[in-house]
């Protein structure tokens, strides 16, 4: 049986701590959060021990750091300094590398990171949508290896990812979901802007949406790519530009430089110069 200690009783913890629940073969331990509530909400629904002191954990497998990217460091150097028998340890930052554990490889713990590129909204439907899900993973040998084995057998899929580029890694993930979130916002207010009804701007949206996720998994975001930067059609970009900056300047600008990027992506198949 491998044993899990988490730290953290959020929506990353909980999430996992169900999918511990469902697995053959791994049980959670101990559960320790700064709010004795939020750790016995955690295993009332996913089983487990809330504890109230890190010095009540007792030893295990594999532990889970699952707290805020801002609060990492502290509870490394914390559990570092706490006499914890030293394990394996992960936090799950889509940010952060493993180094930001230092104090715990230091101790002699085994140290990683697991970012699982999946949205965390509601623990419950986290663990319905998990199958799948694709999980970044670095650090040292024997960490990454247990981490990704665990991950395997909760029907993820880890692939590597480099350390020293882990923020990187996570800013094409913003790019990827979150900016094309805040892109569809503005081609709706644009599209207020210029008069269409409601009904007949949401069916714009998805069927572009639509058409264009299918063309880049067919074909490839070069050949994807269509409208006037694709063509190159210098005319209708200066004018379509004037117009988004008059309406919305932030807009205007981010308008002229995702056309340059789409010009050269036409081109040359990189946004990169």
């Amino acid at each position: 049986m491998l044993r899990v200690n988490v730290i953290g009783a959020g929506k990353v913890a909980r999430t996992f701590m169900l999918l511990f629940q469902g697995a053959k073969g791994i049980q959670t331990q101990d559960v320790f959060s700064r709010s004795i509530m939020s750790a016995e909400d955690a295993v009332e629904a996913a089983g487990g021990r809330a504890v109230t002191r890190l010095g009540q954990m007792r030893p295990a497998n594999l532990w889970f750091l699952t707290v805020p990217d801002d609060q990492i460091a502290a509870a490394a150097a914390e559990l570092a300094a706490s006499g914890a028998k030293p394990s394996a340890i992960v936090h799950c930052s889509g940010c952060l590398s493993s180094a930001v554990l230092g104090p715990l490889l230091e101790a002699g713990w085994h140290t990683a990171s697991c970012h699982p590129v999946l949205s965390f909204a509601d623990p419950f439907s986290a663990r319905d949508q998990f199958a799948g899900t694709y999980c970044a993973v670095e650090g040292n040998e024997d960490a990454a290896a247990l981490v990704s084995d665990v991950v395997s057998r909760l029907g993820g899929e880890p692939f590597p990812v480099d350390a020293e580029k882990k923020a990187l890694y996570h800013a094409a993930a913003v790019f990827s979901i979150n900016f094309a979130v805040v892109l569809q916002a503005v081609a709706a207010e644009a599209w207020a802007e210029a008069g269409v009804p409601d009904d007949v701007a949401t069916a714009l949206r998805d069927k572009l949406l639509g058409g264009a996720a299918a063309n880049v998994a067919k074909l490839g975001s070069q050949a994807a790519l269509t409208g006037p930067a694709a063509r190159g059609d210098r005319a209708v970009l200066d004018a379509q530009a004037k117009e988004v900056s008059a309406w919305h300047p932030d807009a205007g600008r981010i308008y002229r430089d995702l056309s340059t990027l789409a010009g050269r992506l036409k081109a040359t198949g990189k946004t990169l110069p």
